[in-house]
C-alpha cells in the first residue's frame, strides 16, 4: 500500500545522506517533517495497517459530499471557522468516505480501534514505532475541521462528517520537542540507546514558506510543482477571504499563532507532464524552456489547464480545460510555450486576488521547486506580474523549512533573524515587459478561463 511504502522510503532518506556524509545516525540534531497536506490515510492503531490505499489530495471523487453540503447552506459556516471553502481537496470528505465505504470502519472508528493522518501523522507514528499519534497545526488547518481562531478540533464539524473525535490526532505545534524517533526505525542496534528527536513538522506549503524565510507580513512565495501553492503571511490573526482564497495556519515560533493567506493552483506541472505523457509533444519536461524560446509566442492560442476543475480563486470543480485561439498556424511549439504561460497567468490570479484583500502591494515573488529552475518561465512570470522573481539558490525550500523547523526546535538556529542569513538569492528575474503588452496579454487569458467557468 502507499502509505507503507512511504514509511520505507522515509526511513531510507534518514540513513541514506548520514551514510553518503559519513556522519553516524547519532550526530543527526533533529529530524522534520514535511508532507502533501491533505492526502488522507486511515489505518488500525493496534497492528498500524490501512485499512484502505491513501486517498490523495488531487481526488475528486467526494464533490457530491460537498455539494450537498453547500446546498445544505453551509458554505459560510465552514469558511468562518476553517478558513476553507467546501472542497473534495480537503481531508474531512475523504475521512467520511473511508468510514462509509471501506468495511465495517465506521464502526471499528466508533470503538477507538483506528486513526487517521495526513502522511505527516502516519511518517511519525512509523517513526517513533506506534507510540505518538499526532500532527501539527499547519497540516491539521487543511482538514475542515480544525477552528483556526481556537486551534482545536471543532465538534459541530465533525458531528457534520460522523467523525469521532477518537481518530483524530493530537495537535502539536510545528517546531519544538514533538516525539524522538525509535531506534530500532532508524538504525537498529547502531542506536542503542540513541532517540533522535523530532522538532519539526510543517505541510508542504507552510514549510515552503518558511523555507524561504518569508516570516513578515505582505511577503509571498509561490511553490511550482505538480500545482502551485502562492502564500502570503498575514501575521497573528487570520484574513477571512471574500474572494475564492483560503486562511490557514503557518508555521509560528513560541506560542503566539501564525497564519496565511493561500491561493491553490490545480495544475501547474501537470500541464507539461500531460503533454509529454499524454500527447507526446516533448520528451522531456526540460525541453519545453528551449522549445518555447523558439515559439517566440503562441499566435494568440492560450491553454486553460482545468484538468479537475479550477482551484483559487475560482474553486470551480467542473470547470474542464480547454485551448482556445487555434489557427492553421498553430504548432507544437505554440501549445508548449501556452501551457508554461498558463501557469503564470494562474500566479497573477492568485496574487491579483492577495493584493485585493490584503492591501499590500507586491514588491517581489520568491520561488521554488522544480518547475522555478526554468528560466523562461520564471521571466515570463516577472513580466506578467510587473514585479522582480526572486528564486534562491536552494529551490526545494520545502525541505529547507522541514530542516529550519527541527533545527530551531532543538536551538540549532537561535533565531529567524539567524534563518533570514541562511537564505539566499541565486538569481533575481526582473521585468522586462512593457505594461499595455502584459495587460492585453492577461486580458486574453481571463477571457479563456471564462470559457471554461461553469460558477460565477
Amino acid at each position: 500500500m502507499i502509505p507503507r511504502r512511504s514509511g520505507q522510503s522515509q526511513r531510507g532518506s534518514s540513513a541514506r545522506p548520514a551514510a553518503k556524509k559519513r556522519i553516524p545516525l547519532s550526530a543527526l540534531a533533529a529530524i522534520g517533517i514535511t508532507n502533501q497536506r491533505e492526502t488522507t490515510v486511515i489505518w488500525n492503531r493496534k497492528t498500524g495497517r490501512p485499512i484502505h490505499r491513501a486517498i490523495v489530495w488531487q481526488d475528486r471523487r467526494t464533490a457530491p459530499l460537498c455539494e450537498s453540503l453547500r446546498a445544505e447552506g453551509l458554505l459560510d459556516t465552514f469558511r468562518h471557522k476553517t478558513g476553507l471553502v467546501l472542497d473534495p481537496y480537503f481531508s474531512a470528505t475523504k475521512i467520511a468516505w473511508l468510514l462509509e465505504h471501506v468495511k465495517g470502519a465506521g464502526r471499528q472508528a466508533e470503538r477507538g480501534d483506528l486513526c487517521f493522518g495526513t502522511i505527516d501523522s502516519w511518517l511519525l507514528w512509523k517513526l517513533t514505532g506506534g507510540e505518538v499519534h499526532a500532527t501539527d497545526y499547519t497540516n491539521a488547518s487543511r482538514t475542515l475541521l480544525l477552528n483556526i481562531d481556537t486551534l482545536t478540533w471543532d465538534e459541530e464539524l465533525l458531528s457534520l462528517f460522523h467523525i469521532p473525535s477518537s481518530l483524530l490526532p493530537l495537535l502539536v505545534p510545528s517546531s519544538g520537542s514533538i516525539a524522538e524517533a525509535h531506534p530500532s526505525v532508524l538504525g537498529g542496534s547502531r542506536l542503542r540507546g540513541v532517540r533522535i528527536p523530532i522538532a519539526g513538522i510543517a505541510g508542504d506549503q507552510q514549510a515552503a514558506l518558511f523555507g524561504q524565510a518569508c516570516f513578515r507580513p505582505g511577503m509571498v512565495k509561490n511553490t511550482y510543482g505538480t500545482g502551485c501553492f502562492v502564500l502570503m503571511p498575514t501575521g497573528e490573526q487570520p484574513v477571512l477571504s471574500e474572494q475564492g482564497l483560503l486562511s490557514t495556519v503557518a508555521c509560528s515560533i513560541g506560542e503566539k499563532p501564525a497564519y496565511a493567506l493561500e491561493g491553490s493552483i490545480f495544475i501547474a506541472g501537470a500541464t507539461i507532464q500531460w503533454l509529454r505523457d499524454g500527447l507526446g509533444l516533448l520528451t522531456k519536461a526540460e525541453e519545453s524552456e528551449r522549445v518555447a524560446r523558439e515559439a517566440g509566442s503562441t499566435l494568440g492560442v492560450y491553454l486553460v489547464p482545468a484538468f479537475v476543475g479550477l482551484g483559487a480563486p475560482y474553486w470551480d470543480a467542473e470547470a474542464r480545460g480547454a485551448i482556445v485561439g487555434l489557427t492553421r498556424g498553430t504548432t507544437r511549439a505554440h501549445l508548449i510555450r501556452a501551457a508554461l504561460e498558463a501557469v503564470a497567468y494562474q500566479t497573477r490570479d492568485v496574487v491579483e486576488t492577495m493584493i485585493a484583500e490584503t492591501g499590500r502591494p507586491l514588491t517581489t515573488l520568491r520561488v521554488d521547486g522544480g518547475a522555478a529552475a526554468n528560466d523562461f518561465l520564471m521571466q515570463f512570470q516577472a513580466d506578467i506580474l510587473g514585479v522582480p522573481v526572486d528564486r534562491p539558490d536552494v529551490v526545494e525550500t520545502t525541505a529547507m523549512g522541514a530542516a529550519f523547523l527541527a533545527g530551531l526546535g532543538v536551538r540549532f538556529w537561535s533565531s529567524l533573524k539567524e534563518l533570514e542569513k541562511v537564505r539566499k538569492t541565486e538569481r533575481l528575474f526582473r521585468p522586462k515587459m512593457g505594461s499595455s503588452v502584459r495587460e492585453e496579454l492577461y486580458q486574453g487569458w481571463k477571457k479563456g478561463v471564462e470559457r471554461v467557468r461553469t460558477k460565477r
